[in-house]
């Protein structure tokens, strides 16, 4: 296809999906649409939640916006409303105005009643999702300490991509001796005193806020509606360990999903480096994160690492 005709098409392709939108829109105001099992995709920042999340997306039978959903859950309860204390949002705050909200957005978007959505803030919000949504399924990942905090640590460096958000911080981030000058990934209760902390006692911190969030929740979950992967596992027999996943979910794993997930890992979304297990060990950090794994013994230990 020349580039001509390629524009061509693009542009086509972006006003179709317009006026899709615009059609929903109008139909969604005269017959309001009701998300159904809706798949949210929880985890820690860097424990391979996009992986589960853009292979989820491939699926025929699911709606997808195919990019992160930050913007739009901190618009339904900003920021500033909390002080600025954490991305958790309040199961008390699920309302019959916010499910509606959700419903709106997801079925203008994508056309389904049925969607998968992803953003790593939300996993300290799943008994505020199980609260708008009591028949949701939830797909946690979990990757071991080491490999995981590292990871946050190489993605603090790239704040232009994991901090976009926290620029109206009143706080003076000086983060290992101000090297990190912005806050990226996820606020959570009592990140204020480690504004000037050591970046891994940063990260580890985060690794487990969050973990401990997501187990806590889980007691909320009906058994049949939570559903748990390591990243370790998932790496080592992807086709495997998806197949499971989507069956779980109730979402059929066709002949198009099993070619996918046979190359899911050739060209990996948003790695720093190789795909493998125990990466940390033979890194730059591993004196750092050798430092901090007691301080998140507990909370690996009740992952399973």
């Amino acid at each position: 296809m020349s580039d001509y005709k390629e524009k061509i098409f693009k542009t086509l392709a972006y006003y179709q999906k317009k006026a899709l939108i615009l059609w929903r829109t109008l139909w969604y105001q005269i017959k309001p649409v009701a998300l159904v099992k809706p798949i949210f995709v929880v985890g820690c920042s860097r424990a391979g939640t996009t992986l589960i999340y853009k292979t989820f997306s491939q699926s025929h039978c699911l709606g997808s916006l195919h990019k992160e959903t930050h913007d739009f859950w901190v618009q339904l309860h900003p920021l500033a409303e909390r002080l600025w204390n954490t991305h958790a949002i309040d199961p008390i705050l699920a309302s019959e105005q916010d499910k509606k909200k959700v419903a709106r957005y997801f079925y203008t978007e994508t056309g389904k009643r049925r969607i998968v959505d992803k953003n790593n803030q939300n996993g300290l919000s799943v008994s505020y999702l199980y609260r708008l949504f009591p028949d949701a399924h939830f797909v946690f990942i979990k990757r071991n300490p080491g490999d995981n905090i590292d990871s946050l640590i190489h993605g603090w460096d790239k704040a232009s991509e994991f901090a976009t958000w926290s620029e109206e911080l009143s706080e003076t981030i000086q983060i290992d001796k101000g090297k990190y000058r912005q806050w990226c990934f996820f606020l959570a209760d009592g990140w204020r005193q480690l504004t000037q902390a050591p970046i891994e006692e940063v990260c580890a911190f985060q690794y487990r806020m969050i973990n401990e969030a997501i187990l806590s929740a889980k007691a909320l979950i009906p058994a049949e509606q939570w559903h748990e992967v390591s990243y370790e596992a998932l790496i080592n027999n992807p086709v495997l360990e998806f197949q499971k996943l989507f069956q779980a979910c109730a979402v059929p794993f066709d002949k198009h999903m099993e070619i996918h997930c046979k190359a899911v890992l050739n060209k990996p979304y948003n790695t720093f480096s190789e795909i493998r297990v125990e990466k940390w060990k033979v890194g730059i950090n591993q004196e750092r994160i050798s430092k901090i794994l007691p301080s998140v013994e507990n909370i690996s230990r009740q992952l399973g690492y």
